[in-house]
């Protein structure tokens, strides 16, 4: 039999618990978790659960209350537990009624599927919706009897119902699903199982939850269903393998008190007819913000590019690496080396093509993953393709030589559109059954994409082709000015979009100055390295400086990978950061780049060559200022960040206790 007492620890529980409000038990029970070594962030995880809380009612009946939170925080699941002096009256609950005395907390990692700290956790959901079960956790007042009672099971035998002597037995199919994936999924499942038995219902539950998908309809099954039940808090994977069945469609928890009235309401008078076509849309009260929609549909696609650029990073640095020793790191992409008499030079020039080539595809994949985001399996297409006019493929392929990709900012535009347009379109194009494969397949690509390229055509490439030509003519009018001012404005120019069309128009002046020798590079090659170090080193060292992590899970993973490609020159690396919070990390990183650049000059540092990576470190007069100047600008980026974020945590914190 599963253990539950594994789960948790003496030091977890808490007896005649002093605390009145909702926030104060889980602050405090989020603390225990923290000094049981469970947790490596309190703040990280308090917000996760009271995120958790803004979705729906963690108070059950019958004084239970069971808050839980997914998050990269949680080192390893478990659950503390707190029985109160005093019960809490105002804790949302599916019973209105209901007065909080016995809270569950639930820790839940953000990556564990399958694993069995997971499964006990669903067990404890389980049995948390049987009454006997509950009420010897009740009478336990000490921990050595609440761990007993924890692993005491002795259900009741269910009452055995016959179905109506007048036709087969009902089939309903049920699909449950809460955002983390533990606490009201499974208890969700039990009570429609439940309700079903006692109807003379057959009632089977997929649980789609942290483990990944539990107990799985397949097809016979489906063919078979008279109705199918979506009682989720996010968008059910999976729909259209019920095409044709009447369905409803609510929150995870609404089982937990209706789920009698669920199952009759499905055969008698359901919401409609699935149809993934129509992509069932959301109820207004389920519906975000546009503006939430939207950085969700963000975050989506940066989640997809960021394996891209780490990818291509990665083999650029080990092209450059293994040509360090032959003296041809800057050199080994040029042509000549595509047939070389040493083949090992022949693979590394291939491979630092190669990982050009994969940069090539970080648009497109971010722009497909924000329109799927936004309009499903609809949007990938016309997203892919507006990110590959960002990525400027299409001056590649129409023979266009001065062409100017719009970059990143390009990237937003055209991803966020198509998926809309997809969006938008999926929903007002009504079809006859007969017609509705053509929407899919034909109409919403047809209207999207064309959508995506007279956007691009008409306002993208102008206006970020003009906004180069303008930046261009900037830098140029500024060549008779002082050296400070212009390695300002070459500095801020190179760090603004990280390898963009203003970046480049920045290079093609500063180096053009140098060839002439009117100007040397130092302000250039300094600006390349320093948001990527600089914004590196910040994943790194946040928990020294402030003693919690500031960074999301997959942005500390960006930002070890932008920490190695900073020191081989490619900025790329910091573009996920930029994507993320472009009104915080844009500036942040011109103004880190103009103090390092300016330091660097001020200092005595000179840089004539093209060489930003740390093999041409050592070809700069004054060195030593040079290193300075990284120093300084880089940790300008690197705590300023760590110091700023923070700040806005906390804020975020104090709104969500208050």
């Amino acid at each position: 039999m599963l253990e539950l007492k594994k789960m948790t620890d003496r030091d977890l529980l808490f007896f005649d618990a002093d605390w009145s409000t909702k926030e104060q038990v889980i602050e405090n029970l989020v603390d225990s978790l923290y000094k049981n070594g469970n947790i490596d962030s309190k703040e990280a995880f308090f917000q996760a659960v009271m995120d958790r809380e803004k979705l729906s009612a963690t108070g059950m009946e019958a004084g239970l209350a069971i808050p839980h939170g997914k998050s990269t925080a949680v080192k390893k699941a478990a659950f503390a537990v707190a029985k109160l002096k005093t019960p809490v009256a105002d804790w949302e609950s599916i019973d209105p009624t209901n007065e909080v005395k016995l809270v569950f907390l639930l820790a839940i990692p953000d990556a564990e599927a399958g694993s069995t700290h997971l499964k006990l956790l669903s067990e404890l959901s389980t049995r948390l919706m049987d009454p006997t079960y509950l009420k010897g956790l009740y009478e336990a007042n000490d921990a050595e009897s609440f761990l007993a009672a924890l692993d005491h099971v002795n259900k009741a035998e269910e009452p055995v119902v016959t179905p109506a002597a007048n036709g087969p037995k009902k089939k309903v199919l049920a699909i449950t699903a809460c955002a983390a994936g533990i606490a009201h999924t499974y208890m969700s499942a039990e009570a429609l199982e439940k309700a079903g038995r006692e109807l003379g219902i057959d009632v089977k539950v997929e649980k789609q939850g942290a483990n990944g998908i539990e107990d799985e309809h397949l097809a016979a099954q489906i063919k078979e269903a008279d109705a199918v039940i979506f009682a989720t808090d996010i968008a059910p994977k999976g729909m259209e393998r019920f095409n044709g069945k009447p369905y409803i469609r609510t929150k995870v928890a609404q089982p937990l008190r209706e789920a009698k009235q669920m199952i009759e309401r499905v055969l008698e008078k359901p919401d409609g007819t699935v149809n993934v076509n129509d992509e069932m849309s959301e109820s207004k009260e389920e519906k975000k913000g546009f503006f939430s929609e939207m950085a969700a549909a963000i975050l989506t696609g940066i989640s997809y590019m960021i394996p891209v650029i780490v990818s291509a990073g990665l083999m650029i640095g080990i092209a450059k690496l293994g040509a360090m020793p032959f003296g041809l790191v800057q050199t080994i992409n040029e042509p000549e080396f595509a047939t070389h008499s040493n083949s090992l030079l022949v693979i590394l020039h291939h491979l630092d093509k190669f990982g050009g080539m994969i940069f090539k595809f970080m648009y497109p994949v971010f722009g497909a993953f924000v329109a799927y985001a936004l309009a499903n399996r609809p949007g990938l297409v016309s997203g892919f393709i507006g990110g590959a006019f960002a990525a400027g493929l299409h001056f590649t392929f129409w023979g266009v030589e001065d062409g100017v990709a719009s970059g990143f900012l390009g990237a937003l535009v055209l991803g966020l559109t198509a998926g809309y347009v997809s969006k938008i379109a999926n929903e007002k194009i009504k079809l006859g059954k007969n017609f509705q494969a053509m929407k899919p397949m034909l109409i919403i690509p047809a209207i999207s994409v064309l959508s995506v390229f007279f956007l691009n055509f008409y306002f993208v490439d102008p206006v970020f082709g003009a906004l180069n030509l303008w930046l261009t003519n900037v830098i140029a009018a500024a060549e008779s000015s002082g050296a400070l001012f212009l390695s300002s404005i070459i500095a801020g120019a190179t760090a603004f979009d990280l390898g963009g069309p203003i970046n480049k128009a920045a290079g093609a002046i500063a180096i053009g100055l140098a060839a002439d020798e009117i100007f040397p590079l130092t302000a250039r090659v300094l600006a390349i390295v320093i948001p990527p170090i600089g914004l590196g080193l910040a994943t790194v060292i946040d928990r020294y400086v402030v003693g919690r992590r500031v960074f999301e899970a997959d942005l500390r993973v960006a930002g070890n990978t932008s920490l190695l490609l900073g020191f081989i020159a490619i900025s790329e690396g910091a573009i996920p950061f930029m994507l993320r919070n472009p009104l915080l990390t844009i500036p942040l990183n011109i103004i880190g780049a103009i103090i390092g650049a300016c330091t660097a000059v001020i200092l005595g540092a000179v840089q004539w060559y093209p060489l930003p990576a740390i093999w041409g470190w050592p070809l700069v007069e004054n060195v030593w200022a040079y290193l300075i100047g990284l120093i300084v600008g880089a940790g300008f980026i690197a705590f300023s960040n760590i110091f700023i974020r923070f700040a806005l945590i906390k804020r975020k914190e104090r709104k969500a206790i208050s």
